[in-house]
C-alpha cells in the first residue's frame, strides 16, 4: 500500500495501528508521531494540498475528512485515486471510521481492539459523579468562534459533564456581548487551531468576570482515533481542578 494521509488525527492513528513504509505523505499539520513529521513527505496543508507533491507519491490510498479537507481538493484526488473520506460528528462515527481505516489498511484486529478499549475508559468514566457544568468552548480569536452543536468537541464536551451554551450548529462566530450573555460556568481555551494563552484568559476574564477560565488540550477534545484513549483521564483530571 502507499498512503498519504490529509488528516492529522488519522496520521496517528494510522501509526498507532502498525503502519509505517506503507504511509508516505502526510500534511504540514500532522504533528504526530514527531518521527513522521521529521521524515514523511509532506503534501501540503489540510486544506490547500500541494497536488505535484502528491502525484509523485502515486497512492493507491488517500484518508481524508469531510470537515478538515475541502471538497473541491477531494473532488480533483478522486479522479484520480482511491480516497477514503471519514465524517466525524458523534463518537460512535469515530468508532466507525477507526474500524473502517483498520479494514482498508489490513489491521481489523487492532482497530477493533483500539476501538473496545477506548469504550471501556468511556464506560468507567461515566461511572463517575459529576456536577454538569456549562461552559463555552472557544476555539479561535479575532473573530472568536465557539464550537457548536452537531460537532465532535460537542459530544466530548458532553461525555467530560460539562453542557454546552452554544446551540448554534458547527463554528459560529460570536462577539463580547455573547460571551458576557452566555452565563457559562467555564470557558474552556482550546490550544489549537489557536493556541490560546495565559493572556487570553486575563482579556476573556474582564468580559466574563464571573466564569472560570482554563486552558484545555484541543487535541483531547477534538482528535477522533487512538488520542481519544488519553480522553478519560484527562476529563477526569479537568474536573477535579474545576
Amino acid at each position: 500500500m502507499r498512503i498519504v494521509s490529509l488528516v492529522p488525527s488519522l496520521t496517528e492513528l494510522l501509526f498507532y495501528l502498525g503502519l509505517d513504509a506503507e504511509v508516505l505523505g502526510i500534511t504540514k499539520f500532522c504533528v504526530h508521531p514527531q518521527e513522521w513529521f521529521k521524515t514523511k513527505t509532506r503534501v501540503g496543508g489540510t486544506k490547500n494540498v500541494k497536488f505535484d507533491v502528491l502525484d509523485n507519491l502515486q497512492p493507491t490510498l488517500i484518508i481524508a475528512n469531510k470537515e478538515e479537507n475541502t471538497k473541491a481538493d477531494i473532488e480533483i484526488l478522486q479522479k484520480k485515486y482511491t480516497v477514503y473520506i471519514s465524517d466525524i460528528v458523534t463518537i460512535n462515527d469515530a468508532y466507525n471510521a477507526i474500524e473502517e481505516i483498520g479494514n482498508l489498511v489490513g489491521k481489523k484486529l487492532e482497530a477493533k481492539k483500539l476501538v473496545q478499549e477506548i469504550k471501556n475508559n468511556f464506560d468507567y468514566f461515566k461511572t463517575l459523579k459529576f456536577e454538569q457544568k456549562t461552559c463555552l468552548y472557544l476555539i479561535w480569536q479575532k473573530p472568536y468562534m465557539a464550537a457548536g452543536a452537531n460537532t465532535f468537541i460537542h459530544n466530548m464536551l458532553h461525555l467530560a459533564g460539562f453542557k454546552n451554551v452554544i446551540v448554534e450548529s458547527r463554528y459560529p462566530e460570536i462577539n463580547a456581548t455573547q460571551i458576557t450573555n452566555s452565563q457559562a460556568d467555564y470557558i474552556l481555551l482550546s490550544s489549537e487551531p489557536f493556541p490560546f494563552k495565559q493572556k487570553h484568559i486575563q482579556e476573556l476574564q474582564l468580559l466574563a468576570p464571573h466564569a472560570k477560565i482554563i486552558l484545555v488540550d484541543g487535541e483531547i477534545f477534538s482528535w477522533y482515533g487512538n488520542r481519544m484513549l488519553q480522553a478519560s483521564k484527562y476529563f477526569q483530571q479537568l474536573r477535579d481542578i474545576i
